[in-house]
């Protein structure tokens, strides 16, 4: 078994065809498939299925591609970069929401002025999309709101905040000093899309207390949540630093949630196979000093 070997094993799981994969690795269909046959004599497993000339990975091909995706990742980092190991290269961060447009910009800003020749990449999504993209070595780094239930991951807490309730200033709610999650339950509720750390929170909550959730609007965009509030539509369950901005426009109230039941962990997770250099090692060091 070689990385030559992998590489084809990768490429044949990615595209699910034998076909494309040789166009994207300049080789012969055969020499692609006689590549995958040794895998599976090697490992004495099937990898993929061979049904009307398409293929699917078998669960033997799903537990080898995350591995393999990483010993991919470590061979061409020491390839491409053992003479300036940790002055040069590339670090794949990724953030939710929250992160995105609250401490990630200051955060990179410092990163960068001390390590310049560092080239910093970073998606903004949710917990979920966060989650696979680490499993599958389209990220090295990431910071979300609660640790994702995947063994394969390391989550390390790095501070916490709270969810809270947003409304129009002339909404019932707003006169009150706090909202329970009874009276959440029976308003119209504006709430980020399933798999984001905010909606998932706040269903587990509810859930836990057997009270239903009436979610009249769903958002990719804190922003369209804002705006919605501030126009009466509803109440919107929004992290408290981010809500504590739009507020101070006059637009909006917040209020908190009886209890802080909507308590989040901020945590930065990487794949447990990751190799850290000494410029990820300095970018977390930097979360754990600016996050709170």
């Amino acid at each position: 078994m070689t990385i030559r070997h992998l590489r084809i094993f990768v490429e044949v799981y990615r595209l699910e065809s034998v076909t494309h994969a040789a166009e994207e690795l300049h080789l012969t269909q055969p020499a692609v498939t006689r590549a995958i046959q040794e895998l599976e004599q090697y490992y004495g497993t099937r990898l993929f299925e061979r049904m009307y000339r398409h293929i699917s990975p078998t669960e033997s091909g799903r537990r080898l591609y995350p591995q393999a995706l990483h010993l991919l990742d470590s061979f061409d980092r020491i390839e491409t970069g053992l003479r300036n190991w940790d002055s040069l290269g590339r670090i794949r961060v990724g953030a939710t929401v929250t992160f995105g447009d609250t401490v990630l910009p200051k955060l990179a800003r410092q990163f960068l002025k001390e390590n310049s020749a560092v080239e910093l990449q970073v998606v903004v999504a949710n917990g979920d999309t966060l989650a696979a993209a680490l499993c599958e070595n389209r990220l090295d780094l990431a910071l979300m709101e609660n640790a994702p239930a995947i063994p394969d991951l390391h989550t390390e807490e790095i501070g916490t905040d709270l969810l809270c309730a947003v409304m129009a200033a002339d909404d019932p709610l707003a006169g009150q000093d706090s909202v329970s999650l009874e009276q959440l339950s029976k308003a119209p509720l504006l709430v980020r899309e399933a798999g984001s750390t905010t909606r998932t929170v706040l269903q587990n909550v509810l859930d836990a207390r057997g009270l239903p959730g009436h979610i009249v609007w769903e958002s990719v965009s804190t922003e369209a949540l804002l705006r919605a509030a501030a126009e009466g539509l509803g109440i919107a369950i929004l992290p408290e630093a981010r809500a504590k901005e739009a507020a101070r426009a006059g637009e909006i109230c917040l209020r908190p949630v009886e209890g802080n039941a909507l308590q989040r962990h901020r945590v930065a997770a990487w794949h447990k196979e990751k190799y850290l250099t000494a410029s990820m090692k300095r970018f977390l060091e930097l979360c754990r000093q600016q996050i709170d």
